[in-house]
């Protein structure tokens, strides 16, 4: 690429960046209220930032050294579509020249460049502190395991969560005792959170379904067929549409290799960890002291933001239950930043009786979750409660909680001498 049209691509950019935070809302985000973030800046150790395209990466790493002296370079730009290996050497020349001597680099969507990790490398040897943001977690993972072993330590980050929804519409609440004006405010924007989701752009929007939407095709079409060079265009599609549609249930790899007709389990295997690694989907097991009842078993996938489900998936407003289940499914993989032991899994035995979430630190299982949207219907609330006592007895789970997350009840319950406790979604995803 011409150096001096390399050179206007990073000046630009500059410019918009600048514009971003003289225009814009920006809200702090919540994980880097998390101690061992507290020293993210201090460390020599190259920080990278990983998460769904348009989650706020970008903002969020500026947000951290806007008041030092930092280059920026958005490898997502369509103008740099010809940049290649070689011509890295030119992008440190020019910020020499436009930044003079920046303390931090700070590098956007580098999956973009082939060989990226090596001129991290140089970049680190050369005494930069540096700041790497990708949308392609196993890319990332690879490569820093390959040749930035030991240099480095990661930050990711989703969408809003309702937290951060609330507090970009200037929504306050009381964390013990709201008045009643507040949680019928809070239960308002609920409905809203749990159809528009929480890409940070999509809520500027005047039709955020669109937006959604294009963001939707762009990460499928950028992250997915091009990245993996995939000639079955519409076969990617048509598999990502049904697990999208089909969020809150349970797969097989067999499946859907037949629903499609694949040559092989292991080619919907990677078709799935496409999308995955894209950040678009995710798996939870289901709970077994059996390893190969583990491995076996059907697995449970969800989206990593309802207002996407509700973009692509037809109908997918009517089914409530399901989107409580994501949201929580959500909220409980972005909470595992904040306990870095715990692991997600779901229940269920050879009955059919399931127990929706199980939080498991190290080798004690802390929570049973239920996610009961009607639980006004009795036949359904005790199915509920004898499933999560039943759970609570297999896993042998002496001394966890058992929970029910409801639309509007709360409270506690003895249930077969266990205390179920009853709490609303809302409530729930604002607790500490």
């Amino acid at each position: 690429m011409d150096y001096s049209t390399l050179k206007q691509i990073i000046i630009d950019q500059k410019e918009e960046l600048n514009s971003i935070f003289e225009k814009e809302k920006i809200i702090d985000r919540e994980v880097l209220s998390l101690s061992k973030y507290k020293t993210f800046l201090k460390s020599g150790l190259i920080k990278i930032v990983t998460g769904p395209r348009r989650a706020g990466k970008s903002v969020l790493c500026c947000q951290l050294i806007k008041n030092k002296n930092f280059a920026y370079i958005n490898f997502d730009d369509e103008t740099l579509a010809g940049l290649k290996t070689e011509d890295l050497n030119l992008i440190l020349k020019a910020f020499y020249e436009i930044y003079k001597d920046p303390e931090f680099i700070l590098l956007d969507e580098v999956q973009n460049i082939e060989r990226w990790e090596l001129f991290v490398n140089r970049l680190k040897r050369q005494g930069f502190n540096l700041i790497v943001t990708g949308s392609n977690a196993k890319l990332l993972s690879k490569e820093l395991a390959t040749h930035l072993t030991g240099r480095h330590f990661s930050l990711e980050l989703y969408p809003f969560s309702f937290r951060e929804f609330l507090k970009f519409y200037n929504i306050e609440y009381q964390q013990g005792y709201p008045t009643t004006r507040q949680i019928a405010l809070i239960k308002r924007e609920l409905e809203k959170f749990l159809l528009t989701g929480g890409f940070p752009e999509s809520l500027k929007e005047s039709s955020p379904k669109k937006y959604l939407s294009s963001l939707y095709s762009t990460i499928l079409t950028k992250d997915v067929v091009l990245r993996h060079k995939i000639r079955l265009i519409r076969t990617i599609k048509e598999f990502s549409n049904y697990l999208i549609s089909n969020f809150s249930c349970q797969i097989t790899f067999n499946k859907l290799k037949n629903i499609f007709n694949l040559k092989s389990i292991h080619t919907a295997q990677n078709y799935f960890s496409f999308l995955e690694e894209s950040y678009l989907l995710f798996l939870i097991e289901r709970f077994s002291f059996k390893l190969k009842e583990k491995v076996t078993a059907p697995r449970k996938v969800y989206v990593i933001d309802q207002g996407l489900i509700n973009a692509v998936s037809f109908g997918s407003s009517k089914n409530i239950g399901r989107l409580y289940e994501n949201l929580v499914a959500v909220e409980l993989m972005r909470r595992k930043a904040f306990s870095p032991d715990s692991e997600i899994y779901y229940w269920q035995d050879y009955s059919g009786k399931e127990v929706d979430f199980i939080v498991k630190e190290g080798l004690k299982i802390k929570q049973l979750i239920q996610v009961c949207y009607d639980i006004g219907n009795y036949d359904t609330k005790i199915r509920q409660l004898k499933s999560l006592i039943k759970a609570d007895k297999e896993m042998r789970a002496k001394g966890s909680n058992l929970f029910v997350i409801t639309s509007d009840y709360e409270g506690e319950e003895k249930f077969e001498n266990k205390i179920i406790k009853f709490i609303p979604l809302w409530r729930w995803l604002l607790s500490e």
